[in-house]
């Protein structure tokens, strides 16, 4: 706790000059996400050029040091949001002397439920009601209609092995996820569960892949690797890594 505090006081104290400038500049200044994942999301509840403190393509964002420049361009933005878990962003956010009506959490989670509720939170905040309904109305359309094909093409009687990661998405779209793994590597008896149960389909974590030692003890069970959050900013980005993890579903051959 006390690293924590002095290294607060000494990245506040090398910002100074900064800040004077930044803080001056305030009202055009952008919107500021810790990582990719919460930076979807927001484009999802029509923010458009909102930036990333994590780079998009880093395997494990949440981990990110940050560094000056960021804590600069954190205590210039007019909302800064992120998840609450990533690494020093508690700090980031005590250190910038935020008030409450600048910070938001935003919930990670790609289930349909929680980024309704995100659209319509983020939104709000931002003014961007019209756009950001507009975005999940799309969204929700492909995400209901996978669920009408997994029961079409009857994925939801398969059984289903999914990476902790991936198994609340994995259900919401309707599949029979009956355990899960991860994230670190499978074990003995996870292992000899797969070889005993014979499950038909296994979803892995791009962001943490750990199942490929699945497929010698069950050859005939399908492996596919799901994304979690985007590896880039804008275009659409958490739609696309939804619309590309169910093809991923669809041509599993399953």
């Amino acid at each position: 706790m006390k690293k924590a505090i002095v290294l607060t006081l000494i990245i506040i104290a090398a910002l100074v000059p900064a800040l004077a400038r930044g803080l001056a500049e305030m009202d055009n200044s952008p919107y500021v996400a810790s990582t990719s994942w919460v930076a979807s999301i927001a484009e999802l509840a029509g923010i458009d050029g909102v930036q990333a403190i994590a780079p998009a393509d880093m395997k494990h964002p949440p981990e990110y040091e940050i560094t000056a420049d960021d804590m600069v361009r954190v205590m210039n933005a007019r909302l800064f949001m992120n998840a609450g878990y990533e690494r020093m962003m508690k700090t980031i956010a005590d250190a910038a002397g935020l008030d409450e009506s600048r910070v938001v959490k935003v919930k990670t989670t790609n289930t349909l439920e929680n980024l309704g509720n995100m659209v319509i939170i983020l939104s709000e905040i931002a003014g961007t009601q019209d756009e950001g309904q507009k975005r999940f109305a799309r969204l929700k359309t492909l995400i209901e209609a996978a669920r009408e094909e997994i029961v079409k093409r009857g994925y939801d009687r398969l059984t289903v092995y999914a990476n902790t990661n991936q198994a609340e998405f994995a259900r919401d779209l309707g599949l029979n996820v009956v355990a899960t793994f991860g994230a670190g590597p499978l074990t003995a008896d996870q292992l000899a569960d797969v070889a005993r149960s014979r499950y038909d389909l296994i979803i892995d974590n791009i962001h943490n892949p750990v199942a490929a030692p699945a497929a010698e003890v069950s050859p005939e069970s399908k492996i596919i690797i799901w994304r979690n959050f985007p590896d880039h900013l804008g275009g659409n980005a958490l739609y696309n890594v939804i619309a590309d993890n169910l093809e991923l579903l669809w041509s599993a051959g399953l």
